[in-house]
């Protein structure tokens, strides 16, 4: 098998399935060279085994279009390789260092009946110790790094009385997790590995035996697991994340068939077993949607048919205003998922497909495998850990833009009122009383401007990612400008939406980074971004602003963008093409959008 088929195969495979997924694995490793993903160092030093974790990591990052050139650290080797600052992994220069830790790295625990304030001094002193960790990593330009956390053993050697006293063993693996987390540098991700060993359970994943014949700290079989979850946060730093939740709605939002009993006879209510489930399946969906998951409807039904229980039923705890799309016709699910993307104006790869019935779920994979569909179980009660597993909306951070998305989407109805009053566009504009700034980038907005850096596809010239510790590293370098452009109109307040990053080359600016959210496209932002720019330019004394268009399978909207604002082309190279603008032409003014005060 290439490369192409054995993506294909981990593709359709089970994390559950380790055996073949081993089999997969060792297959990769004999054609290294043969990729074309999204190339990434990473380094992985662990406390125990690695070997299996490396090659297995280098086959699911392949599953997510990244190919990984990986250092492996010694066994138990943590400590020597960051503390030395000659050891291989600064040499390598990595852009991501993973840690994996284990309880046993906590030496020297405190004895039985110490104090609070002993024990407290010593979670300290542990914590102190990591974090020295990350701050030397640090030192490597732009490299992000994932921590495990602590799976907190079986053992106790108190028995019960472990969870009456502060100064037990689990109470000390338990603030030390916590402590992790207070103490986490912003170019740190914690990798919830007590979380994955509680799911699969705790008597399952540790396997005594393994460890002290091979040092592998879990269960072989949970490899699959482990590395999923690993190479998806991964993904993320490359901007590959899931933005909308795909739900089918008959006997997979309630039960029942709504055309068959009814908006009132479906099963829903808390007085019955089953419906009880769906109600709590619904509840699990709305806190998806508060925290920024936007959420649509593909249905085999009449709309108003499929609308009524949203609109009757006073036991739905979901409403018909939680969704951005509602479709029901009886046209294929696989034609509708894609009027969804179009709708929404979002990729096709961002959605995730949950339907109950299992001739649909492989319609969809069928059609378009990169849309994730989630294998859903016959009994309700399992649907919302069938979710968890499968873990797809992980987005490694949240902000307050992603809180308030669904909104935005649900106020564009109202815009589009607007839109049919006026048969000139410029006046639809016009109307919606939009106000627009660019700044200079700020601490309280690094996380946004990261976010967003890394989840933009479309309106993206150059299609470059950068973690959180390079944008801070090039936010303080006089070389460098970062502008963070936002946006209000009569129905939303958009926050930030554009992010630019300019670098001073001799007499010329060179925009290294343009991307803008989809949610305002086509509003003449990029003009209001433009004139920030070359005041930019000008006040860094630039004869000329450099923009380069580098195409990818995504952005093919940008491509005429410099082109439209007045730029000329310049020359072709390295997988795009540059154009240049004369800084002294000055300011554009035709458009519609006011600065605000």
């Amino acid at each position: 098998m290439d490369a192409d088929e054995i993506k294909d195969q981990i593709l359709k495979t089970s994390v559950n399935d380790h055996a073949y997924i081993l089999k997969l694995a060792k297959q990769l490793k004999k054609i290294s060279g043969q990729f074309t993903g999204t190339r990434v160092k990473i380094a992985v030093l662990a406390s125990y085994s690695q070997q299996y974790f490396v090659m297995v990591l280098k086959l699911f990052l392949l599953k997510y279009d990244v190919d990984a050139d990986i250092l492996e650290g010694e066994y138990d080797g943590i400590r020597m390789a960051v503390l030395d600052k000659e050891s291989k992994l600064y040499k390598f220069q990595p852009d991501i260092v993973i840690l994996l830790s284990n309880y046993r790295d906590v030496r020297e625990i405190p004895e039985l009946m110490s104090s609070e304030q002993e024990i407290d001094r010593f979670v300290a002193d542990q914590a102190a110790y990591y974090r020295e960790l990350w701050e030397r990593i640090s030192a490597i330009q732009g490299c992000h790094i994932f921590q495990s956390n602590i799976v907190i053993p079986l053992e106790r050697e108190i028995g019960n009385h472990e969870a009456n006293v502060y100064y037990s063993k689990r109470t000390i693996y338990y603030l030390l997790n916590l402590e992790l987390i207070k103490n986490r540098l912003r170019n740190v991700t914690i990798v919830d590995m007590e979380y994955i060993a509680a799911l699969v359970g705790k008597e399952n994943w540790f396997q005594y035996t393994s460890f002290y014949s091979s040092k592998i700290e879990y269960a072989l079989k949970y490899i699959g697991i482990v590395c999923d979850v690993y190479a998806q946060q991964i993904s993320v730093l490359q901007g590959k994340v899931k933005k909308c939740l795909v739900l089918d709605l008959d006997n997979t939002l309630w039960g029942g068939v709504v055309a068959d009993e009814g908006p009132d006879g479906i099963r829903i209510s808390p007085n019955d077993a089953i419906g009880e489930a769906y109600r709590a399946f619904q509840e699990y969906i709305l806190k998806l949607k508060n925290r920024g998951v936007l959420l649509a409807v593909i249905s085999k039904n009449d709309m108003e048919t499929a609308k009524e229980p949203f609109e009757i039923n006073k036991n739905m705890v979901l409403k018909y205003d939680d969704f951005v799309a509602f479709i029901a016709n009886w046209n294929s699910k696989s034609s509708n998922i894609e009027l969804v993307a179009k709708e929404l104006n979002i990729g096709i790869d961002s959605l995730v497909f949950f339907d109950d019935n299992p001739a649909e779920r492989e319609d969809i994979r069928i059609h378009y495998p990169e849309v994730e569909v989630i294998d859903v179980p016959e009994n309700v009660a399992d649907y919302i850990i069938a979710l968890e597993k499968s873990h797809p909306f992980e987005w490694g951070s949240l902000t307050s833009e992603d809180i308030g998305r669904v909104d935005s989407y649900k106020e564009n109805e109202e815009r589009k009122k607007i839109y049919l009053q006026y048969k000139d566009y410029q006046e639809y504009l016009i109307a919606l009383d939009m106000k627009g700034s660019v700044r200079c980038l700020e601490e309280t907005d690094i996380e946004r401007f990261t976010q967003l850096i890394n989840k933009s596809n479309q309106f993206n010239v150059r299609t470059v990612r950068y973690q959180e510790a390079k944008i801070r590293e090039m936010m303080y370098n006089d070389e460098y400008r970062l502008l963070a452009a936002s946006l209000e109109d009569k129905f939303s307040v958009f926050g930030i939406i554009s992010c630019v990053i300019l670098k001073k080359e001799d007499r010329n600016c060179f925009i290294d980074t343009w991307v803008m959210s989809c949610r305002v496209l086509k509003r003449d932002m990029e003009k209001l971004v433009m004139n920030q720019i070359i005041k930019t330019a000008v006040q860094w004394g630039c004869n000329s602003i450099i923009g380069e268009y580098i195409p990818t399978e995504k952005n093919s909207m940008v491509k005429d963008l410099f082109e439209k604002l007045g730029f000329q082309f310049l020359e072709r190279g390295g997988g795009g093409e540059k154009y240049i603008y004369d800084a002294m032409i000055g300011s554009i003014d035709n458009f519609v959008i006011k600065e605000m005060d």
